[in-house]
């Protein structure tokens, strides 16, 4: 699940506490960025785990309104949503649950936060659609979770809220984590039961390593990097530059230098992104025209064996 997009948030995350810092031990450092990584992880299940905490909600609800309807004659409530067979099938789901049975924020303790999501689900038009539909199979059950979480959930300013009461980490984590939320609920098989399995921590030992790799190349070749970049500027006064500026281009070259499969202009434009939600309005371009300018210099002279070439739409 831990992708290189995240890695580079957190790593441009971690270099910059770890220059802010006045303790500035590199296996502490490295130890915490492993730590941050890990706790996205957290939040991917904390996601997951939301569904059972409303479905289990709204099966309270519903047995508060069959007991009134009871009393005063009148029709019963639908049940559908109490029956959905994807969120049974997640609240069973083995991972899920060892998670769940550890989980230092559990739901249970924001009841208010989860009813008021429920409220909001019930006056969707989704849930009405979802209810009205003859349709009573496991792929539309899947499906309704799929919408009602990219309408209802994926941008929700009090979940964000109550996520960062939760942790530091959180909310900075959300935007990326809420896609691999999406993707498992859209590959969840029905036969799989229980044993539905859910996305790794890692998909690969690579990916650890590309994290380790580039949050150490960034910081031990911290002076080689920052003189590339004092050498690129001659028509800027380098020390006036946002610190903020340094720090990713500094692990942008780290990558350049480090990993010789990611084409130059992937490491570019994924760096020139993360400036525009990190730095100043004026940082993109800036830092764009530095690593494209820095990129050419040092292949020129034979320490970058790579090719510029323009990003594919």
């Amino acid at each position: 699940m831990i992708n290189r997009e995240l890695i580079r948030i957190k790593t441009v995350q971690l270099v910059y506490a770890y220059y802010q810092n006045g303790d500035k031990n590199l296996d502490t450092a490295e130890k915490e960025l492993f730590f941050s990584l890990s706790k996205a992880y957290d939040l991917y299940n904390h996601l997951l785990a939301l569904i059972v905490a409303v479905t289990r909600e709204y099966s309270r609800r519903l047995e508060v309104l069959r007991a009134k309807a009871r009393r005063e004659h009148t029709p019963e409530p639908s049940a559908k949503l109490a029956l959905n067979r994807f969120a049974l099938q997640l609240e069973e789901n083995k991972q899920l649950l060892e998670f769940t049975e550890r989980e230092k924020y559990p739901w249970s303790e924001t009841p208010e936060f989860v009813g008021k999501l429920l409220d909001m689900i019930e006056q969707s038009q989704i849930y009405k659609d979802y209810v009205a539909d003859a349709a009573d199979d496991y792929s539309s059950d899947r499906e309704l979770w799929r919408k009602l979480y990219r309408s209802l959930i994926q941008d929700n300013e009090d979940l964000d809220q109550v996520l960062e009461e939760q942790s530091l980490y959180w909310n900075d984590d959300k935007e990326v984590v809420d896609t691999f939320v999406l993707k498992t609920i859209k590959r969840f098989d029905e036969k799989s039961g229980p044993q539905q399995q859910l996305l790794p921590e890692y998909d690969s030992e690579e990916e650890r390593d590309y994290a380790r790799k580039l949050f150490r190349a960034a910081i031990m070749n911290a002076d080689d990097y920052q003189r590339y970049m004092s050498d690129a500027s001659a028509n800027w006064d380098f020390s006036r530059l946002a610190y903020m500026d340094v720090i990713i281009m500094q692990i942008a070259l780290a990558e350049m230098l480090t990993f010789s499969s990611i084409p130059l202009a992937v490491t570019i434009n994924e760096y020139v992104e993360l400036a525009k939600v990190y730095s100043t309005p004026r940082s993109a371009g800036y830092i764009n025209g530095m690593l494209d300018a820095i990129a050419r210099h040092l292949i020129r002279h034979g320490r970058l064996l790579k090719q510029i070439s323009s990003p594919q739409s």
